[in-house]
């Protein structure tokens, strides 16, 4: 086959094919633009998720007539005053963006400079089918109708309107929190959802957009380092260790202003907080990365989400650094939110005999709903019969616990240690399983049902599976834009920290994929409701619940391992222990 040029039209869609992937693609770009235009104030309009209008207008300086069109052509920019491209300033610059988009939408643009009159010029799936004089006030107007319409391909790969309306949101939130100078607004379907005034700090600005929870919850990063081609400074929002959630999609990482998702920040943020947090718990933080244009190069990805640094050691050093430092200055701090176990704790002491051992035997342990009533409050109990014989259990009885997190037992053979959260998470997990193969996991009525606030996105995916999370004990309406009523819980799990457990709920739907229904994503689901359900570490058992739950890790399969794959047992044996004090 012989070589030949591509025509116009085709070219156009193989570069839209680059910059439009879906709605939340053109969008960014259409922001971007406005943010490049010197804009204050950016309103976006979005219909069905954007897949049947997408509307930027911002007040930023406007374009003539002759910059209209030849803003529709490729490879035509603004963002380059000469041609070192390494020195880009702007969020963008390839001058792809307009006319790809035009190539498989309806596209209208209205635009007016300060001082002169505004100009509208219509392209329809890469035609100009209209231009002429336009009212509005000075700015720009952008509205991308009807995307993939004539291009079934395309269209058809587009997920459902509400997936499609949540990407959306993310890359303006993403793009609002960069800008805090700046005010964003997004109307969904006729709907304010998101509002953020301009000259907020960018702290607030971060709170505003996220979780109103996070600025009592964060720490403020402020590094600066002086290098040969000027002063680099990191800046931004870090999360306490203890305010984490299940999913690392709440990491914003901003490079000159630009959101990017970076492996290499990504591995500093892990490694920052490493040991910190649990294996399979994620920082909340927020990042503003200012670097000299020398030192980065933006232009290693076509949609500027990944960049390429200089000295890629100096910057992950730094990260580590500042987040480690504003960690340290903040102490003693923990999540501003007790959990239910921890004010059950707190309990009045009776009056009058001081003594410290009960005048009764203990209550008979009820397997199922022990472990969620109150610990006892480190007195001694009386020993009310022989201890049993290790000979009859393969783990053994318990003698004792250590650090509050593990259940020291005494087996025929050796010494066995138990990681009491990883088992019962385990034990419960393996009663989901049970319940859910006879049809449906018991549900405990609240007396309250509990409000959880979380943004639109999350509580529309909570709201589409509201029908099978019923089928797992977990009871729940919809209650306004940005928050779920919770009526009822698994009875496997009692009361705890349900506005966790729904957050972590709505981050795992977000992370899987739609198409496949919870019972198919079992384990991720009931994991997930296992894990706060279960013995947290730091829990004082009596020796009645340790034993208890050696019992059932006895007569559970897999128990062996939690549900994240780690040991829930070791064990010593004799042999071991005569090494350890050299008797052999």
């Amino acid at each position: 086959m012989s070589i030949r040029r591509l025509p116009a039209h085709l070219v156009n869609r193989i570069a839209a094919g680059e910059v439009v992937e879906r709605p939340a693609s053109a969008l960014k770009e259409l922001v971007e633009n406005a943010i490049d235009a010197g804009a204050s104030r950016i309103a976006v309009v979005l219909c069905e998720g954007g897949t049947t209008r997408v509307e930027v207008a911002d007040d930023g300086c406007g374009m003539t007539p002759d910059e209209i069109a030849l803003a529709l052509e490729r490879h035509a920019t603004s963002k380059l005053p000469d041609e070192h491209i390494e020195a880009v300033t702007t969020m963008g610059f390839r001058g792809e963006a307009l006319p790809s988009i035009a190539s498989v939408a309806r596209l209208t643009i209205e635009s007016r400079p300060a001082g002169a009159d505004g100009w509208t010029r219509i392209v329809d799936n890469g035609e100009v089918v209209r231009e002429g004089p336009a009212a509005l006030p000075p700015g720009t107007r952008v509205v991308v109708e009807d995307l993939f319409a004539r291009v079934p391909a395309r269209r058809k790969f587009l997920r459902s309107p509400r997936s499609e309306y949540a990407a959306c949101l993310d890359v303006v939130r993403r793009l609002a929190m960069a800008r805090a100078d700046i005010a964003f607004s997004v109307e969904h379907d006729g709907r304010r959802v998101l509002a953020a005034m301009q000259a907020e700090d960018r702290p607030a600005r971060v709170a505003t957009l996220t979780d109103r929870a996070l600025a009592d919850n964060a720490v403020a990063v402020d590094l600066e380092r002086p290098t040969d081609s000027g002063v680099i400074v990191l800046g931004g929002v870090a999360g306490l260790p203890t305010y984490n959630r299940g999913v690392a999609d709440h990491q914003y990482l901003f490079v000159n202003g630009r959101p990017v998702k970076d492996r290499l920040l990504m591995g500093a943020i892990r490694g920052a907080y490493a040991e910190m947090l649990p294996r399979d718990r994620h920082a909340v933080v927020a990042l503003f990365l200012d670097v000299p244009p020398s030192e980065v190069d933006v232009n290693v990805h076509p949609a500027k989400t990944e960049v390429r640094f200089r000295d890629p050691a100096l910057i992950r050093g730094m990260i580590v650094t500042g987040l480690r430092r504003a960690l340290d200055a903040g102490g003693l701090r923990s999540v501003q939110r007790p959990s239910d176990e921890s004010l059950a704790m707190w309990q009045a002491e009776p009056t009058g005999d001081d003594t410290l051992v009960l005048d009764r035997p203990p209550a008979v342990f009820e397997r199922r709903q022990t472990f969620f009533a109150p610990p006892p409050q480190a007195r001694a109990e009386p020993s009310v019969e022989a201890p049993p014989e290790t000979i009859d259990h393969p783990l053994g009885v318990a003698r004792g616990q250590v650090a509050r997190t593990y259940i020291v037992a005494e087996a025929e053979d050796g010494l066995v240690l138990v990681d009491q959260h990883a088992a019962h998470e385990r034990l419960v997990l393996e009663r989901m399983r049970a319940a859910l193969n006879g049809g449906r996991v018991a549900a405990q009525t609240l007396l309250l049902p509990e409000v959880v606030e979380l943004d639109e996105p999350a509580c529309d995916r909570l709201e589409a599976r509201a029908a099978e999370l019923s089928d797992f004990g977990l009871g729940l309406e919809r209650f306004g834009a940005r928050a779920v009523l919770v009526r009822a819980t698994p009875a496997l799990l009692g009361s705890g920290d349900i506005t966790g457990l729904v957050t972590d709920l709505a981050d795992e739907l977000a992370a899987h994929d739609e198409a496949l229904s919870l019972r198919e994503r079992l384990d991720a689901v009931a994991g997930t409701m296992a894990c706060h359900g279960s013995v947290r570490a730091g829990r004082v058992l009596s020796v009645a619940e340790m034993n208890a739950l050696l019992r059932e890790m006895e007569v559970t399969p897999h128990s062996g391992q939690c549900n994240h794959g780690r040991p829930t047992w070791v064990k010593l044996g004799h042999g071991d222990l005569e090494k350890l004090f050299g008797r052999r």
